[in-house]
């Protein structure tokens, strides 16, 4: 059934296109912070383990979030590691070592880079496409991003 929501089909294409590679970003995201989750070593261990958890939940419910918004659109989210590979800006990483400020160092630089994109983004969808309701969307998803990018800053000091 087409999508009559006042936003034209060139439109919706765009926003989709790009939030596409914002969910893939954030997919790539969720994947290095469990594997810092999952491989933190140290004497922080413990302390760092549960922090990498509270931030790839919150990832998680990022992505489950931008996936909605597609569809709200009318276009179907990308679903694959092949296609998230392709779409996304970040890089994966090898570690010789699994210490806390690396992982932490390494986490902060991709959501900075997100927080660019997004805002990037905002008066975009909002004006050239016309949809405020992405804009807006996204708006919330680069809040998120700077209060998850504070908290791991706040590690390195």
């Amino acid at each position: 059934m087409k999508t009559a929501i006042g936003i034209t089909d060139v439109n919706r294409q765009v926003v989709t296109k790009e939030l596409a590679k914002i969910l893939a970003d954030e997919t790539v995201l969720y994947i290095k912070t469990k594997n810092a989750h999952w491989n933190i070593e140290g004497a922080d261990f413990y302390d760092k383990h549960k922090f990498f958890e509270v931030q790839f939940e919150q990832l998680d419910e990022i992505i489950d979030s931008v996936a909605e918004r597609i569809r709200a659109l009318g276009h179907y989210a990308p679903a694959s590691l092949r296609l998230y590979l392709e779409l996304t800006h970040l890089t994966e990483q090898t570690r010789e070592h699994n210490d806390s400020k690396g992982f932490i160092k390494q986490l902060l630089i991709d959501h900075e880079s997100i927080i660019v994109v997004l805002r990037e983004h905002i008066n975009s969808f909002g004006s050239n496409h016309h949809d405020l309701g992405t804009s807006d969307f996204i708006t919330g998803l680069m809040e998120t991003h700077e209060k998850m990018a504070w908290f791991l800053r706040a590690h390195l000091v």
